[in-house]
């Protein structure tokens, strides 16, 4: 298949597009058993939150409670009987790390806030109807569910339609570019059938005014 039976005529495989590393492969599939492990994990996740009644906070607080008291008590009694401590790694922040991490979350943050003034400011009315756009189907998806469910919902779609899109990735856009032509030529038929029509009757009422 050529470059511009592809859709949006682009050049790039789909696994170069996602960035081609780890992220990539997870979404793709390169990768099956962290991915369905992922799924399995966030599945589980889910059914504990809807299931038990905790929250995130909660479950949080009491996993990372349990597993202090663990290490703490694992700690004493191997000082007590003379064994070896618990086997943690050196938990160590470096400043590089931490300076790209900064320098990640300052760049992005100016940018909303380059887009926002943009958008209040009038400068920017496609981005204006984007956002607003989004905003809207935000509202809508957050009325209908909750944040956990929509959050496993996007997961689970994030790792299943790219996959599925790949692999039949000549098919869909075989279909939704045809798809796309009819549509074109629906509208240059409307367009010299009604729209020219009514331009020219118009502009023939201008002249005689």
């Amino acid at each position: 298949m050529g470059s511009s039976d592809r859709l949006f005529n682009r050049q790039r495989t789909l696994h170069e597009i996602l960035g081609g590393g780890l992220v990539a492969d997870l979404i793709l599939w390169r990768r099956k058993n962290l991915t369905v492990g992922i799924l399995l994990v966030t599945l589980a996740a889910w059914v504990v939150f809807e299931r038990s009644g905790y929250t995130l906070l909660s479950l949080v607080s009491n996993v990372l409670l349990l597993l202090i008291v663990i290490l703490f008590l694992w700690a004493k009694s191997a000082a007590i009987l003379n064994r070896p401590a618990p086997p943690l790694p050196q938990l160590h922040l470096s400043d590089e790390m931490a300076n790209e991490v900064a320098d990640f979350i300052r760049t992005r943050v100016n940018d909303l806030f380059s887009v926002s003034q943009d958008i209040a400011l009038g400068k920017d009315s496609r981005m204006f109807l984007k956002v607003a756009a989004s905003l809207l189907l935000i509202s809508v998806v957050g009325g209908l569910t909750d944040f956990l469910t929509l959050a496993y919902t996007s997961l689970f779609v994030v790792l299943t339609v790219p996959a599925l899109y790949e692999r039949y990735e000549d098919c869909i856009d075989r279909y939704i570019l045809k798809g796309y032509r009819k549509l074109c030529q629906l509208y240059v038929k409307i367009n010299e059938k009604y729209v020219s029509r009514v331009q020219n009757w118009i502009l023939e009422k201008k002249k005689l005014d």
